[in-house]
């Protein structure tokens, strides 16, 4: 299955095109451009909202929307003795439609439908060649009581259960060494019901490592599109060592607040990977890249690499729009992070390590960045010193380099800019184009750098620090730092 060119995202890529062709000339100034992609993501925002639940009267539609024959085989929870009262707990008719599917993988696989209602189920197991279509008002929801949650091994790039040694808690929809696996819907909803997880996790009342909403490993062709995802007891979307992965027309959801861990994306050690189209709100990372932690993650030796992530918008309130790290002891390779709405948060875009991770951050794109009321825009942090156990290597040094940041535009930040590199992992070749940041502090040091190396082709706003070289906008040389190991942080404003 080619998932870029799915028949989930052609209407996206069309109407984005239809769209340039109409901008008229006079669009040209900047606050114009950003007032016309605000409305527009604001009216985005809306429309997603509404289809979450009831909505308003205007906005129902009148009749069901026949669902699509994606597989030669389809079946209909019901089929199975399924009850959608929110109350009936359905995990055993999920296993036996999903057994039934498995059984046809030589034939094409199967398609499970889920029609409008309230599913509760205890975690369950996807297979191949199977999609799982959720009708509108279709809602799946995660059991609350832990007991109904199976123990796993712990990630084997973690050395243990992320909170607590020993197993963790499997996903509510799981899959391992999977392959042509869809998960996609006229937008239904899979809840974690996560209100119940948080609370016994901030009174200390686990005894494992919460587990994901979705979590996929070891799989590939993998397609996840117009669906919400709601309310995870830990990271929403996991996707672990897997390679071929689309992401598209996603919303996930969770309170900004008093949600503790709820990333919205997770792509760790995966390859050939594409986020576009989503919404994203939740109590930690928007979207956060990882590949193992420190020396099980080195042993592992699984990079992230090869991810596109573009048309996103996204707040986190506690944490970043979008993350590196911390966890990136595998590496992390050829990330492009374009056309990108980081609102009401406080932090845009970071990247995050400390010595003890070892392995890299290489060849990161970030262009048409959009920051709208955020804290701090553009981290680079190198001193996040959270480790698994007392075995981690200090010595083991990650590697920053070959970093560009193209188009960074926003208001209401104030400090657009904090690279804390140090004297063991200094940041290198770091590049800004075309910047301009409306700031809420006229102070002098709002753009920070510590151990930075690199440079500024043309005129960017805030004025950039000493450390990194100047260039003009036919990229000659105008003058060279003498200053690249200055140190220049703030962290009191």
């Amino acid at each position: 299955m080619m998932v870029e060119t799915s028949i989930f995202g052609g209407r996206f890529n069309n109407q984005r095109i239809d769209l340039k062709r109409c901008v008229p000339a006079f669009f040209s100034t900047y606050r114009t451009v950003f007032t016309v992609f605000w409305i527009a993501a604001v009216a985005t925002i809306f429309l997603w909202q509404s289809t979450i639940g009831d909505g308003f009267f205007f906005l129902r539609r009148v009749s069901a929307r026949p669902l699509p024959r994606l597989r030669p085989a389809v079946f209909n929870l019901t089929d199975f003795g399924a009850v959608g009262d929110g109350v009936t707990l359905n995990t055993n008719a999920f296993e036996k439609a999903i057994l039934a599917i498995s059984k046809l993988r030589t034939k094409g696989g199967g398609q499970l439908n889920v029609p409008a209602g309230r599913w509760l189920t205890a975690p369950f197991n996807l297979t191949s060649h199977m999609t799982l279509f959720l009708d509108e008002d279709a809602v799946i929801l995660g059991i609350q009581d832990e007991k109904y949650w199976p123990l796993m091994p712990p990630l084997p790039s973690y050395g243990y259960g992320r909170e607590h040694i020993g197993p963790r808690y499997g996903s509510l929809i799981h899959g391992q060494n999977l392959r042509d696996v869809v998960i996609t819907g006229h937008n239904g909803t899979i809840s974690g019901q996560g209100q119940t997880w948080w609370k016994k996790y901030r009174q200390k009342l686990l005894n494992h490592t919460r587990g994901p909403l979705v979590q996929i490993m070891w799989s590939r062709d993998i397609l996840i599109s117009n669906i919400t995802l709601r309310d995870s007891p830990f990271w929403t979307l996991h996707p672990y060592d897997c390679k071929n992965v689309t992401i598209r027309n996603v919303t996930i959801l969770a309170p900004v607040h008093d949600a503790p861990n709820t990333d919205g994306i997770d792509p760790d050690s995966c390859e050939d990977m594409l986020i576009e189209d989503c919404y994203i709100s939740v109590g930690d990372d928007g979207i956060a890249i990882k590949s193992g932690w420190d020396q099980y993650g080195i042993a592992y030796g699984q990079p992230s690499k090869n991810i596109r992530i573009r048309n996103v918008v996204l707040q986190s309130m506690v944490s970043a729009g979008i993350s590196i790290g911390s966890e990136m002891s595998g590496g992390v390779l050829g990330i492009t992070v374009e056309n990108v709405v980081v609102w009401n948060s406080r932090r845009g875009v970071r990247i995050k390590t400390a010595p003890g991770r070892g392995g890299y951050v290489q060849d990161i794109t970030y262009r048409n960045l959009t920051l709208d009321t955020v804290r701090v825009g553009i981290v680079i942090k190198t001193d996040y010193n959270e480790h698994p156990d007392e075995g981690y290597d200090p010595k083991a040094l990650p590697v920053l380099k070959d970093i560009s940041f193209t188009s960074i535009h926003g208001q209401g930040v104030r400090v657009p800019v904090r690279m804390h590199g140090s004297e063991d992992i200094p940041v290198r070749n770091v590049t800004f184009r075309d910047m301009s940041v409306g700031i809420t502090y006229k102070k002098k040091h709002i753009f920070q750098c510590a151990f930075v190396h690199g440079r500024v082709i043309g005129t960017i706003f805030p004025a950039p620090c000493d450390n990194l070289d100047r260039y003009d906008e036919q990229e000659r040389l105008i003058k060279r730092s003498a200053s690249q190991n200055a140190t220049d942080i703030d962290y009191d404003f």
